[in-house]
Parts: C-alpha cells; structure tokens; sequence
C-alpha cells in the first residue's frame, strides 16, 4: 500500500474505528479536559467560590461558554460513540440510541463491553490501540465500576442507617418523656 492510498485515522472524526478501550479512553479524556475548563471558569466567574451564590448573578459570558463546551462534548460523544459502532460493522445512525432515556444505559454497556470485528469491515480496518488509551481506558472502566459499587452501597446503606438514626430518636424521646 503506498502512502497516497492510506487513510489518516483521526480520533476526533466519525470516519474510522475505536475497539473497546480507545472508545473508553477518548470518551474519559474529553470529560476530563470538559472538567478543567467548566471548573476554570466556575471559578473565574465566581460562581465556585462563593462570589456569585445565585444563578441569576451568573456573567453570560460563562453560560455561553458552558453552553459552547456542552455543545463540543455532546458532539466528541457522538463521534467516539460512532467510531465504536463501525467497529462493530455497525452503522452511526445508531449512535441516536444514546438520546433514549434508560435505552442509553443498556446502549453504553454494550459499547463497553461487545467485541468488534476482528478483521476489515465495511467502516475500514482494526485499529491498533495505543499503550496511553488502553491505560486510560482501563483506569475509567475502573472508575465506573467503583462508582457503581459505591452507589449500590449507599443505597443499601443509608436506609439502614436512617433506621438506627430513627430508632436513636425514639429512645431518646422515650427517656425523655419517662423522666418528665
């Protein structure tokens, strides 16, 4: 193949393929930087430091730019989610199914966890994975498993501890009343 004929695989464009740990990687690393930026201007705005406590005082600006960060986000998700799909031979038109509530769940799961096509499909060839986006992508996989388990916990936790809290309550109402 000479070099006029090779395609430039691009991360940020539609065009092309992510296997299960680029997918998870570039999907992590936009929300990191998505992150720094929202936290830089909340905090040069005011808003997270306590100078501007109400929405109302919010400066424009910094809604506009929240709002060109969504914007960019949402459209880097559609792209990684894309490139997952064609890997799965798949075509991006499916890649709506992320705009269906609790559909969207079942969908991410199975982005994060179906094999793609071992060979060349109708989206181009397999895309090798790079040392970074497979650390990367493991470290979120990681982190999105410790945030479920962590959530399932407090959910069994906290009604529990509700109860005792509760039962304190009473008996310290109980004590209260029979020393009256």
């Amino acid at each position: 193949m000479n070099s006029s004929t090779q395609t430039v695989d691009h991360p940020l464009s539609p065009k092309g393929r992510f296997g299960r740990l680029s997918y998870a990687a570039w999907t992590f690393l936009s929300s990191i930087i998505a992150m720094i930026i929202i936290v830089i201007i909340g905090f040069s705005s005011g808003i997270l430091n306590g100078q501007n406590a109400e929405i109302p005082d919010f400066p424009l600006a910094a809604m506009i730019i929240f709002g060109i960060i969504y914007i960019i986000f949402l459209y880097l998700s559609f792209v990684f989610t894309i490139r997952r799909l064609h890997d799965r031979n798949l075509s991006g038109w499916l890649s709506l199914l992320y705009i269906v509530p609790f559909l969207n769940i079942l969908f991410m799961i199975y982005l994060f966890c179906v094999k793609g096509t071992e060979a060349t499909n109708n989206f181009g060839p397999v895309r090798t994975t790079a040392g970074w986006e497979k650390i990367l992508g493991w470290i979120y996989i990681l982190l999105i498993v410790a945030s479920l388990v962590i959530a399932i916990v407090a959910v069994i936790a906290i009604p529990s501890n509700q109860e005792i809290t509760l039962e304190k309550q009473q008996t310290q109402i109980g004590q209260q009343i029979s020393q009256a």
